[in-house]
């Protein structure tokens, strides 16, 4: 079991590792250009973005949860209509982003506190990049659907064939064309198409066969549907609840002045860190707990959940003696500000008890996901959420200044 488990996990956590690199190549370029505005543009359309498809995750997850019940189940059929309900859903979803991307630019121009050479900047990039929503929530969808297939492994080259192609679109189109900052959009809505392609592709290779069962019809009946959405409203609300603690972290950091923003944006690189790793672990969970929810084979299903929570517990150990004993070092890899290091590492005993304090969280999102348990997982956050808020805002008379 701990091979299976494994042999998920790993490709799962490489993937992960590569997603920041799109947004990391982006700001490289743009800092070659020389112009701090450049830069500045980048990491706002970068949010924006995050902002914008965090939201819609639950295209991966709620495919992929479903997709590994309906495999155990060995029903073939059922997989095949699950990708196509997450495709459909995936498509109209970012056709609506697309008729709304004028909308979205005002509330940007509204928002977006900075210089107006930088916001032309910005909505340049997000006028471009937009136009790749159908290949990136097409993406979610498609991804979702292969961890749920068992095969971990194809996302992770379509991961990394989607990095290549947009740093050598980016460079080109910069470079070359000297297009500026809209060459690296191009070289985004590129690469996320040619991330789809690639996922159209191997599907063809793979399960090419299975086609031929596709019945859009059937796929699509309004029964099924309002199942698939009931699911994936719960994951969506729970997403909700994450972005709004996530968000509310730098917004109040940065009432307290640069110094606490830099520091606390310093010690989330380190939550992130962890993130990748605790969600490689997770898929695996979403994976192998749906397969044998799928297949009613509650011994395995208990096996791969003590086992799950047991390599959590390992690698919560090691990362907490890792930042215990090399905080100040990690943090130094990032800045060599020493009044922001100094300013982080007051803090870093709280960094230093998230691994054990949140392990759990990330193995049973994987475990709820995988048994389509999404009610109760949005319960849990909502709990999880109101405490983070009560928890701030009492103790804010005695934090003071220093929230």
């Amino acid at each position: 079991m701990n091979k299976q488990i494994l042999r998920l996990a790993i490709p799962s956590i490489i993937t992960n590792i590569t997603v920041p690199l799109l947004g990391m190549v982006d700001v490289a370029i743009m800092g070659h250009i020389g112009q701090a505005s450049h830069i500045a543009a980048i990491a706002l359309a970068t949010m924006v973005f995050n902002l914008i498809y965090w939201n819609f995750g639950f295209l991966r997850m709620g495919t992929s949860g479903l997709t590994a019940q309906a495999y155990g189940a060995g029903d073939r059929e059922e997989c095949l209509r699950i990708l196509v309900r997450g495709m459909a859903i995936a498509l109209i979803i970012a056709l609506l982003l697309i008729s709304l991307q004028r909308p979205i630019g005002y509330l940007c121009r509204r928002w977006i506190d900075t210089s107006e050479e930088t916001l032309a900047l910005t909505l340049t990039y997000f006028y471009v990049r937009i136009w790749a929503a159908p290949a990136t929530l097409g993406l979610y969808a498609i991804k979702g659907w292969f961890i749920g297939m068992q095969n971990a492994k194809d996302p992770m080259w379509i991961a990394i064939v989607l990095n290549i192609v947009n740093i050598a679109t980016s460079l080109l189109f910069v470079f070359v064309f000297d297009y500026g900052i809209a060459g690296v959009a191009w070289g985004s809505v590129i690469a996320q198409y040619s991330g789809l392609l690639l996922a159209v592709i191997i599907w063809l290779l793979k399960y090419g066969e299975m086609r031929h069962s596709i019945s859009i019809r059937e796929s699509l009946q309004i029964r099924d549907m309002i199942v698939f959405f009931k699911i994936n409203a719960d994951i969506f609300l729970r997403t909700l609840c994450l972005i709004a603690v996530f968000t509310f972290i730098p917004y109040i950091s940065a009432r307290m002045g640069d110094e606490v923003l830099a520091a606390n944006t310093l010690l989330m690189q380190l939550f992130t860190l962890l993130s990748y790793i605790m969600d490689g672990f997770a898929y695996a969970g979403e994976s192998l707990v749906g397969r044998y929810v799928g297949a009613k084979d509650r011994q395995s299903l208990l096996q791969v959940i003590r086992l799950l929570l047991r390599w959590g517990l390992c690698l919560a150990g090691a990362f907490t003696l890792l930042y215990a004993t090399y905080g100040r070092a990690l943090l130094s890899i990032l800045t060599n500000d020493t009044s922001v290091i100094n300013k982080a590492m007051e803090y870093i005993l709280w960094t230093v008890l998230v691994p054990f304090t949140g392990f759990a969280a990330f193995i049973y999102d994987g475990i709820y996901i995988g048994a389509a348990a999404a009610k109760a997982m949005r319960n849990v956050m909502f709990a999880a959420t109101a405490a983070f808020f009560i928890a701030y805002f009492a103790l804010q008379p005695s934090l003071g200044n220093n929230g």
